[in-house]
């Protein structure tokens, strides 16, 4: 068994709008499916990818209105990292987010920003040689468009305490034989980073601008077996939980950051259109003889598909 790299990375915003604004209009990706959170109906869960909605690109947000503002501490994600084709894409982005009052640092092959809740990102220059997975944005070039996740930067205070379960139990592979703190998922596929930093001193807190967890991509077939490989190592798992669009194992690696495995199938064109992705609310089965009590509770959003700018 191997993973495919990240499948998804989710995190919590408190204002669903202005979300929606960055990150598809801003950001230039795709919606490709607004939902509600399956644990509690109540509150938007919201899919952001590439134009087919593929594992690799899939940026989710759950929103909890008036919630806290969160900072990332021991034991939790404190920087998503996105690839781009170029320097130039560098640049591209750097003025791009400018124009929009969004402060970044331009490193020598990279561009770090935060989303508008503080959430911390990287966008560096793409030599995997992966498939890019872009969104078509009328604002952003197809040349300089996201293509996909690279990696993720997490803070730890015991980076060690985590090597034999990323290593022997979920194939992460380390950068150098001595290494404990740098990582990669590689599939046949795709492949994605997990790197640890230091830790600060100050206690992290779950909040909006914070990441709830990172999902790595596991063939369909696989998960079961998954399942039990991590309770064997001595991991307390969530057992297998049916999110319709795929089939999730959650637990905690030793480090405190909350893992999930998620099936690459059947995907989210398996009860809408490609072409009409993330248009509407979808309910997974189970819910949808709730909707008439929950759509009205939930907040009203901006266009999920970005309209090209006034010339």
């Amino acid at each position: 068994m191997q993973l495919e790299g990240i499948h998804h990375i989710s995190s919590i915003t408190a204002d669903a709008p202005r979300n929606v604004d960055f990150y598809v209009r801003v950001l230039g990706l795709r919606m490709v499916k607004k939902t509600v959170n399956q644990d509690d109906p109540s509150v938007y869960h919201l899919f952001y990818a590439d134009e087919a909605g593929s594992p690799g690109a899939d940026l989710t947000f759950f929103e909890y209105p008036g919630a806290r503002q969160g900072r990332a501490g021991a034991g939790m994600v404190h920087t998503i990292v996105l690839r781009v084709g170029s320097e130039a894409s560098l640049d591209f982005w750097r003025l791009r987010l400018a124009d929009e009052q969004v402060d970044s640092e331009r490193g020598e092959r990279s561009l770090s920003f935060a989303d508008p809740e503080g959430l911390g990102y990287e966008l560096i220059v793409d030599e995997s040689g992966d498939p890019p997975l872009t969104a078509i944005s009328p604002d952003v070039p197809a040349e300089h468009a996201i293509r996909g996740f690279a990696g993720v930067r997490a803070y730890s205070a015991a980076p060690e305490r985590s090597a034999p379960l990323l290593r022997d139990v979920l194939g992460f592979t380390p950068a150098d034989a001595d290494s404990t703190t740098q990582w990669e998922a590689r599939g046949e596929q795709r492949g994605g980073f997990y790197a640890y930093d230091a830790a600060p001193e100050q206690r992290g807190l779950g909040g909006a601008g914070t990441v709830h967890h990172i999902a790595w991509a596991a063939y369909d077939d696989d998960i079961e077996a998954w399942d039990a490989r991590v309770r064997r190592a001595g991991a307390h798992t969530s057992g297998l939980v049916d999110r319709f669009w795929f089939r999730s194992v959650y637990f905690r690696e030793p480090s405190g950051v909350l893992f999930e495995l998620a099936t690459l199938g059947p995907g989210f064109t398996s009860d809408e259109p490609l072409e009409s992705l993330g248009q509407s609310l979808v309910l997974p089965p189970r819910l949808e003889p709730q909707r008439a009590q929950i759509e009205p509770r939930l907040t009203p959003l901006p266009p999920t598909r970005a309209a090209a700018s006034a010339s």
